[in-house]
């Protein structure tokens, strides 16, 4: 007869997320795994298979969370250009701990590149989202008359999103909050010149 599982699956994966967000794939050891997920082995192996496909489930369960917690913590009705630059400046307002850790999508795109394709998927659906997201703020903003009326949306949400990404890698690296803060403000001023 079959052992029922005697831990939440939910709790388990948001601690191997957390291990593989923190020390990446290559570096997360098995037991580095069941240290965070806090269950045994064969449970490990039986519930998630491999390495792989506990990662694979943690990075997709991550873009998740991601996608779904996206304008959270910019608070109650701002305008849509300081919805923007609140997200750009979301660095600033980090702990250093929190910023070493970066993006566990971009960690993973720049450690495996295109050789894992469901890596690349998460990553092009995700930021398919977030430009379309970027590009609605932008559109907002034009109505608003916070932006010219002349301002393709899409290539801003694209150039907010690469300008994203870039401050995530920096914030990753080190770079001080003034530092992030001026690359926030100039692509602010960036996008209303344009």
């Amino acid at each position: 007869m079959a052992r029922t599982k005697e831990f939440d699956r939910d709790a388990a994966l948001a601690g191997a997320l957390e291990v593989f967000w923190s020390k990446g794939y290559e570096r997360a050891s098995t037991d580095d795994l069941l240290k965070g997920m806090k269950i045994g082995r064969q449970s490990m192996y039986d519930t998630f298979g491999d390495k792989q496909s506990l990662f694979l489930e943690s990075l997709r369960c991550y873009h998740k969370l991601d996608n779904k917690n996206f304008f959270d913590h910019l608070g109650d009705n701002p305008s849509p250009l300081q919805v923007i630059h609140g997200f750009l400046a979301i660095f600033t307002r980090r702990s250093a701990e929190e910023n070493a850790r970066g993006c566990m999508g971009i960690n993973a795109t720049t450690a495996f590149g295109d050789s894992q394709p469901e890596v690349t998927a998460l990553a092009r659906n995700t930021a398919t989202n977030v430009e379309t997201l970027l590009a609605g703020l932008v559109e907002a903003a034009k109505a608003r008359g916070e932006l010219s009326k002349t301002l393709n949306a899409t290539a801003a949400g694209s150039f907010l999103y690469a300008t994203l990404q870039g401050l995530t890698v920096r914030a990753q690296a080190g770079a001080s909050r003034d530092e992030l803060a001026g690359v926030a403000d100039f692509a602010m001023k960036a996008l209303s010149a344009m």
